[in-house]
């Protein structure tokens, strides 16, 4: 067993209110080094293979936000920027099951290094042929999150006959797509994504038609996809997008609120609601969800194995478009998540240490 550990990690030093900021005296993040002890019994030491970069990772570094109004505790200042990933185990504490080299997924922060308990950590099954990066995407949290959002929050089945899935070229949007018309079978899908090549791609994956909401036409585009109105809306971005489908939506429809990737980086500032009334009018049921609340509940297993099914039958579709893997040095790591914002990447943004 080794001793201490040397490690750099990249602290919270100064949490913004709007756009994180990554350079000069005002910069959200700080790089440092600190040392880890050896691990004690019964837990790990890990390097750091894969970052996971998620969206709602900037809620936990919101300014003056309320931690009674957050579903998980905030990162503190001068403490390591949290994050799931990808790790190999380097060396263990006496009675540990686990063994040197195998690679495992478990919340940790931004470190080269972390030493956590074993109990904390799931095993990543390199015999199944799948990249170990598809365990923080179509088979960790972003596929749990489509699962869980279309099957249970909203209640998606084939009797729908619209459904409609915004932030379609990302990480949860992309799995969405792909549940509702090739596993429920919905007749038809719409999407929503940020440039006609993402869009031809999220056609690609099933959807019957992408609409690109950067083009001037985006609300005339977005009314002629959705004529007959939509049954289901699955959201990962709030604002105004949100605001249109509203008046995009049957009466009785259905929305899950995902995320608000849109409205982030605009922490307290007005975001215009022009159809709220349509909540109303149309009676329309609108559900935010965590998927931890599923996780916790001992559903995240169930969803995985659905999902793996749906890859063996054909119906889940984990293309190299997928993934936008970033070889980053340490140096760079707050710059390749912030790519999250910058609408830089197609499916799952991730990481990769060099």
């Amino acid at each position: 067993m080794a001793g201490q550990t040397e490690t750099r990690q990249w602290i919270v030093a100064n949490k913004p209110v709007t756009d994180p900021v990554l350079a000069g005296p005002d910069a959200t993040f700080a790089l440092k080094t600190t040392t880890l002890p050896a691990p004690k019994p019964n837990e790990v030491l890990l390097k750091t293979l894969y970052f996971s970069n998620d969206p709602a990772q900037r809620g936990w570094i919101q300014k003056d936000i309320d931690p009674e109004r957050l579903y998980t505790k905030p990162v503190d200042t001068n403490e390591p920027m949290r994050c799931y990933g990808i790790f190999e185990v380097v060396d263990v504490g006496s009675a540990s099951k686990l063994q040197k080299e195998q690679l495992v997924t478990v919340a940790a922060s931004w470190t080269e290094h972390a030493v956590v308990p074993e109990d904390q950590v799931q095993v990543i099954d390199t015999s199944s042929g799948i990249a170990p990066t598809r365990f923080i995407g179509a088979f960790g949290g972003p596929g749990m999150t489509a699962y869980y959002g279309l099957i249970e929050i909203v209640r998606c089945s084939k009797d729908d006959s619209m459904v409609v899935v915004s932030g379609a070229a990302g990480a949860t949007g992309s799995i969405a797509v792909q549940i509702a018309k090739k596993v429920v079978g919905v007749k038809h899908v719409v999407g929503i994504a940020g440039s006609d090549d993402k869009c031809r791609w999220v056609e690609s994956l099933g959807a019957d038609v992408c609409v690109n909401y950067k083009k001037p036409s985006f609300e005339e585009d977005l009314k002629k996809a959705t004529e007959g109105f939509a049954d289901v809306f699955f959201d990962n971005v709030g604002g105004e997008i949100l605001d249109l489908m509203l008046s995009r939506m049957k009466r009785y429809g259905r929305i899950a609120a995902c995320g608000a990737v849109s409205t982030y980086n605009r922490h307290g500032q007005p975001v215009s609601m022009r159809h709220w009334y349509e909540i109303i009018s149309n009676r329309l049921e609108v559900r935010g969800f965590i998927v931890t609340d599923a996780v916790l509940a001992g559903k995240g297993l169930g969803f995985v194995q659905k999902l793996t099914q749906a890859l063996k039958e054909g119906k889940l579709k984990l293309d190299e478009g997928s993934e936008t893997i970033v070889e980053t040095k340490f140096e760079d790591v707050p710059k390749t998540w912030m790519m999250l914002f910058e609408s830089k990447n197609q499916g799952k943004l991730i990481t990769k240490l060099i």
